[in-house]
């Protein structure tokens, strides 16, 4: 399309214009329509693969020109497996409780009328991501299940493999009778057609910003809609002094060093003194076998049998999302709670301990959208929770907390029944 201003802003206006009135189209479908168009997307993703590929393939040659980093280009790809993949993900929304409608809290009032609540649709929901194309098929699943309307926006480096997804939803909502506009991905790579998407209250109900921390940031600052997001995944693991050692020795290990670029992993190990002795030096070992940079407080470089990097304020607050972990001593629960809710950004943390009521306390005390016991920080995910998939994970504490799923991608309205009941 045209990039120049006027016809960005008529074709942002058209967009959301259309999304909004889809919206009011698919909060009237039943559960088999919406799964037979999710099936049927699925299909067509299916048998053009050939299509899909080949426009893959030009994202490709573009970012190996603009010199992308191999981790990016790998984000960027398409294999035959990741599309099984997308394929998969389409069939298991599908299989999944359709949250809308859902009626519950039922209950008499002194004047005879019942009360209740009824599940809804957000409505519309714009959703900005970067480097995976992927996402194009799990943000439309989840917001078509949910019977919202969708505006897309993926990162300049996919538009091609985009906008070939997107020719495949559209197929299939077309096929199977809901309108095409309910998912709608943004046909331009410039910039400015992000900062209208945050300027539409009056056709875009809630913003999803999936990408690094600069993009979330500046959505945050510059949106007028809602915003659902989490900036920081800095984890804990906090092992107490009495934690089973073997239990405490397999979740750090795991919560680290399972994939170190993902917002769920632990970035500071937190230690009681009185176990520290006994447990560090194995920790040490096998997390520098992997190839994990340690660095520590003062007490932690003490007790530490090689040379470690001393731990400064800034490392207390950095999500790494790389082989580096910082490691603090603490003397007791109270202190690592304290650390905790001074440093963490509120995702997942994790406490270590056979004493049940300091387990209780440290679930009650720490501020985080998930707060784990005896458990790896890795399973702060849609898919590890039951939701079936997740469109990201909010740290947020109004409308929705932790990873977002269905559920979270709807709202709830007061429903009244009355047989002619009059107010006196």
């Amino acid at each position: 399309m045209n990039n120049n201003t006027a016809d960005l802003e008529q074709y942002m206006e058209n967009l959301g214009r259309q999304a909004r009135t889809a919206a009011h189209l698919m909060a009237q479908f039943a559960p088999d329509e919406k799964n037979s168009a999710l099936l049927k997307i699925g299909q067509i993703i299916d048998s053009e693969r050939e299509m899909i590929q080949r426009e893959n393939a030009r994202d490709m040659q573009q970012g190996k020109a603009d010199g992308l980093s191999d981790a990016m280009l790998d984000r960027l790809l398409l294999s035959d497996a990741r599309i099984d993949g997308m394929i998969e993900g389409l069939q298991q929304v599908a299989t999944l409780a359709d949250p809308v409608g859902e009626i519950s809290d039922m209950r008499y009032r002194p004047s005879g009328i019942q009360i209740g609540k009824m599940r809804v649709p957000l409505g519309v929901i714009g959703i900005v991501y970067e480097s995976r194309p992927n996402v194009t098929i799990d943000a439309a699943a989840l917001c078509l299940k949910s019977g919202n309307a969708a505006v897309l926006r993926g990162g300049k480096e996919a538009i091609h493999s985009n906008q070939a997804i997107y020719r495949c939803i559209q197929q299939g909502l077309r096929e199977a009778g809901l309108p095409e506009s309910a998912v709608q991905v943004v046909n331009t790579i410039d910039r400015n057609a992000v900062g209208m998407m945050l300027n539409m209250p009056e056709a875009i109900d809630v913003i999803i910003p999936r990408g690094g921390k600069s993009l979330i940031e500046r959505i945050a600052s510059d949106s007028k809609i809602p915003v659902i997001k989490h900036l920081d995944g800095i984890c804990h693991v906090y092992i107490d002094d009495k934690a089973d050692l073997d239990k405490a020795l397999n979740i750090a290990i795991n919560a680290k060093t399972r994939r170190y670029g993902v917002c769920n992993a632990m970035e500071t190990l937190l230690i009681a003194s009185g176990i520290a002795q006994s447990i560090l030096p194995a920790l040490e070992k096998q997390l520098q076998d992997k190839g994990v940079e340690l660095r520590g407080c003062e007490r932690t470089r003490q007790l530490s049998n090689q040379e470690m990097v001393a731990a400064t304020e800034e490392d207390w607050s950095s999500e790494y999302l790389a082989a580096i972990l910082s490691i603090k001593i603490v003397d007791d629960m109270e202190q690592a709670i304290a650390h905790i809710n001074q440093y963490g950004s509120q995702h997942t943390d994790a406490i270590v301990t056979e004493d049940f009521s300091r387990a209780r306390q440290f679930m009650r005390d720490v501020d985080s959208s998930s707060v784990m016991v005896n458990a790896s920080t890795a399973f702060a995910d849609g898919f590890e929770y039951g939701l079936g998939a997740e469109i990201g994970i909010s740290t947020d504490k109004l409308h929705a907390r932790g990873p977002v799923g269905l559920e979270g991608l709807t709202s709830q309205k007061y429903i009244v029944f009355g047989d002619g009941h009059i107010r006196s």
